[in-house]
């Protein structure tokens, strides 16, 4: 491998997180006896893998070219499975590295998770395109669900519907979610939902029966930070629910005005009046009725802290081959894609903010 390379590598290892070597023969990832015996190779062959899309087997062949390590696709396949718990445990460190509090948001005995999906489209003109749907437990970030379809036929859209739930549990999710069928599923079974508010996906009545005028509402909150709710009722439905919502900063409206305009512009569309004035907050929906709206904003503030970086992995999930041989394989390979993802979050931060040279010292000079 060329210095440049080499040099690349060192830089990238400055940004993982501490005891990242230990933990992987901690979590069973390296074996001492045989095969990939250090974990900085382990890491180099995973990160071509899910950052650069390559299959499993040609892998393999570039990491054997690169003088890293010989190993076939079979065995790289069974050491992806049993590096999950590592790959997990890696991605769950940066998130915190990253200041996302994720033991300081549980909403008491219930288990919180996120659902979210995404679209992978392997290479070549032929290729398939997969949708892959997965919940992600929280504190622990754990892929309690994980559930790979195509993109075509019904069923195999995003919706609450097709996911496994628990009573008591809470299901933080963007607003594609936002939808009354999937919604109603999620009661139907004891537990709750909290979304981003698509108002034209989920019409409300208020506590009298009459349409929620939700914009008249949102009005009322006049200055940063001021928390509004209200009490609703999806139409059609008998699921009791409520609104939360919160005014943003005057620099937070400004730069979601500017998106608005820019999105206009690129499509040459006329933007509606009623746009301009929901940019100017954040709302959600739950049918959690017990915890103060603050509360339930701040749940949801930690969905949209990892949502960020959810970003991020679906732009890379575009890329590359899944694994489709085991729901562990597949898992192992989604946390590889969200390190991947944080990895990038904090290069860029690093470089950005925190280094005149662009990475953090091994350690501090003597």
């Amino acid at each position: 491998m060329d210095n440049a390379a080499d040099e690349d590598w060192r830089v990238l290892q400055s940004l993982f997180p501490e005891g990242w070597g230990e933990q992987a023969r901690a979590a069973g990832a390296i074996e001492r006896e045989r095969g990939i015996t250090a974990p900085d190779v382990l890491l180099r062959v995973f990160l071509l893998h899910v950052g650069k899309g390559y299959s499993l087997r040609e892998t393999a062949v570039r990491a054997k070219k690169a003088g890293w390590t010989e190993i076939s696709d079979v065995g790289l396949l069974k050491r992806l499975q049993r590096s999950e718990a590592w790959l997990r445990w890696l991605c769950v460190q940066l998130l915190t590295e990253n200041g996302v509090n994720l033991t300081g948001h549980q909403g008491g005995q219930r288990n919180m998770r996120i659902v979210d999906a995404t679209i992978v489209k392997e290479p070549g003109k032929t290729g398939s395109e997969w949708r892959i749907l997965y919940s992600l437990r929280l504190p622990e970030l754990e892929c309690d669900f994980f559930e790979l379809t195509g993109t075509a036929g019904a069923g195999n859209g995003e919706s609450f519907s097709r996911v496994p739930v628990a009573p008591q549990e809470l299901l933080l999710a963007d607003a594609g979610y936002c939808k009354t069928p999937g919604i109603q599923s999620v009661r139907a079974q004891g537990a709750d939902v909290l979304v981003r508010l698509h108002p034209q996906n989920l019409p409300l009545k208020g506590e009298t029966g009459s349409a929620f005028d939700l914009l008249a509402k949102l009005k009322i909150l006049k200055t940063a930070g001021q928390v509004g709710e209200w009490k609703v009722t999806p139409v059609g439905t008998k699921v009791r629910g409520r609104i939360c919502a919160v005014r943003k900063s005057e620099e937070s409206i400004r730069l979601a005005h500017r998106r608005i305009q820019r999105r206009a512009s690129k499509k040459q569309t006329r933007t509606k009046p009623q746009t301009w004035e929901y940019a100017k907050y954040v709302v959600v929906f739950t049918t959690e009725l017990s915890s103060p709206g603050a509360v339930i904003l701040e749940w949801y503030r930690v969905r949209w802290q990892i949502e960020l970086v959810f970003k991020r992995l679906k732009s890379l999930a575009q890329l590359g081959h899944l694994p489709k041989h085991d729901a562990r394989s597949a898992r192992a390979w989604l946390y590889g894609k969200l390190f991947v993802a944080l990895l990038t979050q904090k290069l860029l931060r690093t470089g950005r903010s925190l280094s005149p040279w662009g990475y953090t010292l091994s350690q501090p000079p003597a």
